[in-house]
């Protein structure tokens, strides 16, 4: 598997792993890229079976495959250690990671995700196979934005999302793999696994993500053992998209919290 490595800005700087949702590439994270790889050493990659690491996966592909597939490229690459950044889909890789791998996992942080999924996602995952049944890629393509940010947003931004939706079309991941990413997607269940998880966790959530009810990440929190929720009043699913700034801010203000050795290191080296 190919990954994206950012030099390390100082000798020894933490590893921050970014892993995007269902769409699975690592472009999802590009207005965090620069804000995060100044203190940290950074890392993106589009999931097996998209972009940039074409496969043809397996019938019983599971989440569990996810985070093996992820943690031996990491180790390939020489990187034993690192905090992962989730964002829906990837949150449960990383709760994954967190829980077959715990030696590996400095931190967690974990935006739009869920133990088990809530029935209302379900049933906005059901639309959405629906339109891809009924008009293949295009239809899912078209609808997703209506499922990712606050309606105000795409209204503002209506030329990006030509763009966006030509570029998605064109590197779609398959059908085949669509599916299969899903139903690994539903069939993660950490609801009686999650309290085992010991790494720091921070839970991040938007209250109007149309998606994924806000409510899920009050639910991780209540179970998570070293957790702590930070609600934003806005941003849709994809948050660090849409308010990118205020995302950036309070990711890198508690990245200093889960990860203390960062300024120690970076003072060293001054």
């Amino acid at each position: 598997m190919k990954l994206a490595i950012t030099p390390p800005p100082f000798p020894g700087a933490p590893v921050v792993v970014m892993i995007a949702g269902l769409g699975g590439t690592g472009s999802y994270w590009l207005a965090q890229m620069a804000a995060l790889s100044a203190q940290f050493q950074v890392v993106s990659y589009d999931q097996c079976g998209t972009g940039n690491n074409p496969a043809s996966l397996p019938d019983n592909y599971q989440i569990s495959d996810m985070a093996s597939e992820l943690l031996s490229a990491l180790q390939q690459a020489g990187i034993e250690r690192f905090c992962v950044v989730g964002h829906a889909l990837g949150a449960l890789v990383g709760m994954q990671l967190a829980l077959d791998y715990p030696q590996a996992l400095s931190a967690l942080v974990l935006v739009n995700g869920w133990l088990t999924m809530d029935v209302h996602t379900r049933r906005c995952f059901q639309i959405r196979e629906r339109l891809l049944l009924a008009g293949g890629p295009q239809a899912w393509v078209q609808a997703q934005p209506l499922f990712l940010y606050p309606a105000d947003w795409l209204s503002a931004h209506a030329p990006r999302m030509e763009a966006e939706e030509a570029l998605s079309l064109a590197h779609f991941q398959g059908e085949h793999n669509l599916h299969r990413r899903l139903q690994a997607l539903k069939n993660a269940d950490f609801s009686a696994t999650a309290s085992q998880i010991a790494c720091p966790v921070l839970i991040v959530c938007s209250q109007d993500d149309m998606l994924v009810p806000w409510t899920c990440s009050q639910q991780l929190q209540q179970v998570l053992p070293d957790s702590e929720l930070a609600v934003m009043a806005r941003g849709g699913h994809a948050c660090n998209v849409t308010q990118s700034d205020e995302f950036n801010g309070l990711l890198l203000d508690r990245l200093a919290t889960l990860l203390p050795a960062t300024a120690a290191m970076q003072k060293e080296c001054l």
